[in-house]
């Protein structure tokens, strides 16, 4: 009866499938615990070995909790809306939805070859329609929502209306756009429909606005900021540019800072806690506006030094910013143009990173010193960002290290107002005062008192007011492509309207081209059945539009967080077609207790997501304001790549160790043509591409070398290894076992295939432990006490390490307990059983099948994890090394309740002692019980 892991693997793959063995009940009188992964996206590479490894790690704490007594919910879906499968369609024709199926049959047949615990009868997509229903009606939520200051929370836009007919907006204090304008009762009653549409929408939760965006022109849509990589797009590398849109937006910044206060609650990584709070960015200071001569407009700044003011010398407007084609003179006007079209080509985040260019023009404008009524000239920068505070920066050159650079570099004015004075924030804080010339109430007030003195007086003379600014922008949150959720939206004399909760979903359209259309339209321009008839209440024919009961609809679609922001609120009623999850679910399972994924999510998906929870919770929706609990960024597997050298403008490759003798391109070579040795399968390289066919391959020792380096696994690097095979070729429990073997789960380590073999090796020596001679054997003898201390040493250590994450040292923990109970001969059931138990959760078709073997008909999931028992680790004896002179002789083994004198008694009396004395009397014997014997002779 050998180790036959395929029969095994496959056995009870089909029993866990067949008896739907993880399911869980929403309702029980067990404890919840629910542990969720991110959800992948099925690409048509399929999964590498590096993507298992924090499923392995989920699917681990899930198991072991079954053990404990807990109802799991451990489910798994696809987030499959996105833009490479419409990428695919583009190029082929080929229907995303087509694409996205075949990838996810591929991506289940993986799941479910490496033997995850998942309740497949959860499984969303975020493409199925049923799912993104609750997408749209979460959307129609959000857009009939506003943020109540008062309340700090959202509330129903009818609310707001209610008071708008009986007293206006003056006493409104809610989150809303900046120009919105003070009106009574009798003007609200006045205006027309359209007014009164116009000015919810400054207040809704999801709104209509001009944004500046991410425009990608080769893709033909809006980027976020994280899908944008040195200025290119992340997809395809094509060059973005800057540019204003009307746009869906989301009101994140009413969140803002209880998405800060949040953090305090949960138990995430700090630096993905400070990541969220970096990209928030709370900061206290003022809004000061600076008048400009010879215009009405003002220039509104936010600022977080007020205290330093009066060292303004000039101010930087963002390229963007609305009033730089209003002031900037004729004389200016070409030079402005020209900077404003080459700054709309770098993205926000290239901006921000660079810091060593210094760029800018001057508009030809002046602004007013709103203290001395100076004139201050008005330049524009790209180190300015539209989207951060007001798009416009008083320059105070002597205390800000970019200001002054650019001050320099133009040859601007540099005031010395400080008198020598550090003003960092941290010094000032610290020192007698900050010593500010031209300033008679500002001398010799220390920085706090400075600060409080200089805003009390910019709000008293009245052009300006004390503020708390977020770095956070509102969320863009269309996106001009056709493979995502449609808008619940039709359009009525240009306004917004939602389509009502019952005719949901309004289901994506058939379109012949994935392309914008001609005239600049979103992808879904080329549909021609995509109108919204308000008295049949579905989609029809844009040949029907009659703007009387037939409308159009939205021709954007939701950007790919959109899906991923509820997903596991879904997961707790996913079959619910009448609503999103019922109160009995959402009240049983309330939050995620364990949620693990990458890290590169920290302020896209993980800082939505709190969004969207928060929004619902104020609604009564869900019972929690955050919805994990804990989370854990798993780290990355990387590969080992594999590098050809090309002799530049050659068909000719040279060996790793002669390239210093030529010019060479370093190419990635398939890691499938390199053997352990690192030697190239030369034949199998030329096959594998034409233009290597008649290459030349330039040997050393009648071999060719690859030059070898760790990188991320990538498709595009050649040097993916497919679990698929490594399953094939050593089993699924050897690779779960393998991939935390690595190293932490929360650090990066490199796969290495030649170490999968040692685990293999140990599972065939657990095997042996059952099976013994070819014959399944365990003994109902009583342990003993060596295999006793052997088990509940590794259940205490199996525990802690699972409680800790520490998943690597648990599988070192089963080698040694297997390598003991070999040694001990063991086959003891009362040994066995729980041992069998205990590995389940990592390798769990092999001790499935041992647990079968035992006599057992139901899943060894079900059983109980063993209880540690602390009195078999209790030694009752010690092995003493007995040394002579301090060189350690021999060791003796004497029961710990001896005294000091009857430890040197047998010590004295043993035989070895007796030949190393020869008859002599030692002068001194040291004893130190418990530890050790020392005779002195």
């Amino acid at each position: 009866m050998e180790y036959n892991f395929r029969e095994i693997e496959e056995k009870w793959q089909k029993y866990w499938a067949d008896n739907q063995t993880f399911k869980a009940e929403n309702k029980s009188d067990k404890p919840k615990f629910y542990v969720l992964d991110m959800f992948p996206y099925p690409s048509g590479a399929g999964l590498h070995v590096g993507h298992p490894l924090g499923y392995i790690a989920s699917d681990i704490y899930a198991r072991y909790k079954r053990h404990k007594g807990f109802n799991v919910l451990h489910p798994q879906g696809y987030d499959s809306f996105g833009l490479p499968a419409e990428q695919y369609a583009i190029q082929t024709g080929q229907h995303p939805a087509v694409t996205t199926e075949a990838n996810i049959k591929t991506y289940r047949k993986q799941l479910d070859k490496i033997g995850f615990s998942f309740d497949w009868s959860r499984e969303v997509r975020t493409s199925d329609p049923n799912y993104y229903k609750w997408t749209q009606w979460i959307f129609i939520q959000l857009f009939e929502s506003y943020y109540c200051k008062d309340a700090d929370q959202a509330r129903d836009i009818s609310e707001l209306i209610n008071v708008f007919e009986a007293e206006g907006n003056g006493r409104i204090n809610a989150v809303c756009d900046d120009e919105v304008e003070i009106f009574t009762a009798e003007d609200w009653k006045s205006y027309s429909e359209e007014e009164q549409q116009n000015i919810l929408l400054k207040y809704r939760l999801t709104f209509l606005s001009e944004t500046e965006v991410n425009w990608c022109p080769q893709l033909g849509t809006v980027l976020a900021n994280d899908e944008i990589v040195n200025g290119v797009s992340e997809r395809g590398g094509h060059l973005v540019v800057r540019k204003k849109m009307m746009q869906w937006s989301m009101r994140i910044t009413a969140y803002a800072q209880r998405l800060l206060d949040g953090l305090d609650k949960i138990d995430w990584p700090q630096p993905l806690k400070d990541s969220q709070t970096y990209w928030i960015g709370r900061s206290e200071g003022a809004m000061v506006s600076f008048n400009i001569d010879g215009f009405e407009n003002k220039i509104d700044v936010f600022t977080t030094r007020p205290d330093t003011i009066y060292g303004v010398s000039f101010m930087t407007l963002a390229p963007e910013h609305e009033l730089v084609s209003k002031i900037t003179t004729a004389a200016q006007k070409e030079a402005v143009e020209t900077y404003v079209k080459a700054t709309a080509k770098r993205s926000e985040l290239e901006r921000m990173a660079d810091v060593k260019t210094i760029s800018g023009v001057f508009t030809g404008a002046y602004a007013l010193h709103p203290f001395t009524g100076k004139k201050i000239p008005i330049w524009i920068g790209d180190y300015v960002l539209a989207g951060y505070g007001t798009g416009a920066v008083m320059a105070v050159p002597c205390g800000d290290e970019r200001d002054y650079a650019f001050a320099k570099h133009f040859g601007l004015e540099i005031p010395n107002i400080f008198e020598g004075v550090d003003i960092s924030e941290e010094a000032c804080s610290t020192k007698e005062g900050v010593k500010i010339a031209n300033s008679d109430f500002l001398n010799g007030l220390t920085y706090k008192k400075a600060m409080k003195t200089i805003i009390h007086e910019i709000e008293k003379r009245g052009f300006g007011f004390g503020k708390i600014n977020y770095r956070l922008r509102d969320a863009v949150f269309s996106r001009q492509r056709y493979w995502g959720e449609p808008f619940p939206v039709y359009y009525k004399n240009g306004l917004p309207q939602m389509i009502d909760k019952q005719y949901l979903p309004i289901v994506l359209p058939e379109v012949e081209k994935y392309l914008p259309t001609e005239d600049g339209k979103p992808p879904l321009g080329n549909a021609t059945i995509w109108s919204w008839d308000t008295s049949k209440n579905k989609v029809v024919s844009n040949d029907l539009v009659d703007n009387i009961t037939v409308f159009p609809l939205e021709l954007n679609t939701m950007p790919g967080w959109a899906g991923s922001s509820q997903y596991f609120n879904r997961y707790m009623d996913s079959q619910n077609d009448e609503e999103m999850f019922s109160k009995e679910a959402i009240n049983y399972w309330q939050d995620v207790d364990l949620y693990i994924g990458g890290s590169e999510h920290a302020t896209g998906h993980l800082l939505y997501s709190r969004f969207w929870q928060k929004f619902m919770f104020d609604k009564g929706f869900v019972p929690t304001d955050e919805y994990a609990k804990k989370l854990i960024n798993q780290g990355m597997i990387t590969g080992t790549s594999a590098f050809v050298y090309r002799v530049e403008g050659e068909n000719k490759f040279v060996s790793k160790g002669l390239k210093e003798d030529y010019k060479v391109q370093q190419i990635h070579s398939d890691v499938s043509f390199v053997n352990t040795s690192d030697e190239l399968d030369v034949e199998a390289f030329k096959n594998w591409r034409e233009e290597y066919k008649d290459a030349e391959f330039i040997l050393e020792d009648g071999k060719y070398i690859v030059g070898r380096e760790v990188e991320k696994m990538s498709k595009s690097k050649y040097n993916v290894v497919n679990p698929d095979n490594i399953c094939e070729e050593y089993g699924a429990d050897s690779l779960r076992l393998f991939e935390m073997f690595l190293g932490p789960l929360e650090q990066s380590k490199p796969w290495k295939t030649s170490g999968i073999s040692g685990v293999y090796s140990f599972l065939k020596k657990l095997w042996k432990l059952y099976v013994v001679n070819g014959e399944f054997s365990v003994s109902d003898a009583t342990p003993t006490k060596d295999e006793f201390k052997t088990l509940h040493k590794t259940i205490k250590k199996v525990e802690e390490d699972i409680a800790n994450f520490s998943f690597n040292t648990s599988v070192s923990t089963f080698m040694i307990a297997v390598n003991e109970l070999t040694a001990l001969k063991c086959n003891k059931r009362e040994i066995l059983e729980p041992l069998a138990i205990i590995i389940e959760p990592y390798a769990p078709h092999i001790a499935e099948e041992l647990w079968s073997k035992l006599g057992y008909s139901t899943s060894v999931s079900t059983a109980d994890f063993p209880i540690f028992d602390s009195k078999y680790l209790v030694e009752s004896s010690k092995v003493y090394p007995v040394s002579f002179n301090g060189k350690m002789r021999f060791t003796i083994e004497l029961s710990l309740d001896l005294s000091k004198d009857e430890i040197e008694a047998a010590v004295i009396a043993h035989e070895k002692t007796q030949e190393q004395l020869q008859g002599r009397i030692p002068k001194k014997v040291i004893v130190v019980p418990g530890k050790i014997v020392n005779i002195v002779g």
